[in-house]
């Protein structure tokens, strides 16, 4: 029980530090995701690098690219870049803050569990040994290609 409970207060506390440095790099949540986990402390905002343009496609950064097409190398098919981001985004930022390796797989894991039972068909449920190498794969793949 006081694990799950310190678990979700290092989510609350991750997210509400996304919110935190969105609000510093000029209101895109995005921008975050841009910097390498080096440069997030030094909080100068960045051109917009990772908006939603008008044609609805997300516009991403070459070092974000990679970490997508990594993720896709290993067999992950994100339900969505988007969230896919999200998730490396939150593995550096638990990485930054110092959190241990159980910390930021605790943090990831539900985030990962939703993103491959969202990306398997409704029958075909992904079962523990999937979502535990997934998870395996995104913060890997994170720490080496985002953070």
């Amino acid at each position: 029980m006081q694990h799950s409970v310190r678990s979700a207060a290092l989510v609350a506390a991750v997210s509400a530090a996304s919110l935190l440095t969105a609000c510093d790099a000029g209101g895109d949540i995005m921008a975050p995701l841009a910097l390498p986990g080096s440069q997030i402390n030094r909080a100068q905002p960045q051109a917009v690098s990772a908006q939603q343009g008008s044609t609805g496609a997300l516009a991403i950064t070459a070092q974000q690219h990679t970490y997508l097409d990594e993720l896709r190398a290993v067999g992950i098919t994100p339900s969505s870049e988007l969230l896919a981001l999200s998730i490396g985004s939150y593995v550096c930022q638990a990485h930054a803050a110092r959190q241990d390796d159980q910390a930021v797989r605790d943090l990831v894991l539900p985030l990962v569990r939703s993103d491959v039972a969202d990306a398997h068909s409704g029958a075909d449920l992904p079962t523990p040994a999937e979502i535990d190498a997934a998870a395996t794969d995104y913060i890997r793949i994170a720490t080496e290609h985002l953070c």
